[in-house]
């Protein structure tokens, strides 16, 4: 039997986005179906894939722009979060990675995505704003210090059974999952994470970034 979230304290837990990234957004999605079933209280945090890539010397990759826009959206994050605290960041994160990962538009306007959710447009204001950029480097740190920097987004942390922070790089998932799969993955990093020495799992990706709505088991 499943253990509910009406029976489970909240488990604080941080989740580092850059929304440009596919595979950080099938992630978010995922820890999202978990939560009501295991009492997560997520806390969505930055990380420039701009900055950690290196990007702003290399205007000539691929990646360039798609970075730097969402590098622009992360300061708005921050910018409500100034403001409003941790709570609308999630409904936040949500609209831009729609606009970007569903309806294919990368370059979407801040103001469109603040106020599809309700919060204040002058907010848009920060995109060009860096000033900041130390909040974000400052959550960039923390998170890849627990992590260490050869790593990328997401990267989670929470509580292990000790109550000492815990933290990973993933899980890396290629489409959404049934409810009962998502929470046996869940329960695996869990478990995972109360082994000290356990760092890594890993095999060949062989799939795209599949956003097909799951029909639930």
């Amino acid at each position: 039997m499943r253990v509910v979230a009406d029976s489970l304290p909240l488990m604080q837990v941080r989740f580092w986005v850059d929304p440009i990234c596919p595979w950080c957004w099938l992630t978010s999605r995922w820890i999202l179906d978990v939560a009501p079933h295991r009492g997560l209280d997520i806390t969505w945090m930055p990380i420039s894939l701009f900055v950690k890539n290196g990007l702003a010397d290399q205007p000539d990759s691929p990646f360039y722009e798609a970075a730097k826009h969402t590098h622009g959206l992360l300061r708005v994050m921050e910018s409500v979060r100034a403001a409003e605290g941790d709570a609308p960041l999630g409904a936040l994160y949500t609209a831009m990675g729609e606009h970007i990962h569903h309806n294919r538009n990368r370059a979407v306007e801040a103001a469109t995505v603040l106020a599809e959710v309700g919060l204040p447009v002058s907010h848009a204001a920060a995109y060009d704003d860096p000033s900041f950029d130390a909040a974000i480097a400052a959550s960039m740190d923390e998170g890849l210090g627990l992590t260490g920097t050869d790593v990328g987004t997401p990267i989670i942390a929470f509580p292990n059974a000790s109550g000492v922070t815990t933290a990973f790089f993933g899980p890396v998932i290629s489409r959404r999952l049934p409810t009962a799969q998502a929470l046996d993955l869940w329960d695996g990093m869990m478990l995972m994470g109360r082994v000290d020495s356990f760092w890594e799992l890993k095999r060949t990706r062989t799939e795209n970034p599949d956003f097909t709505p799951v029909a639930d088991a």
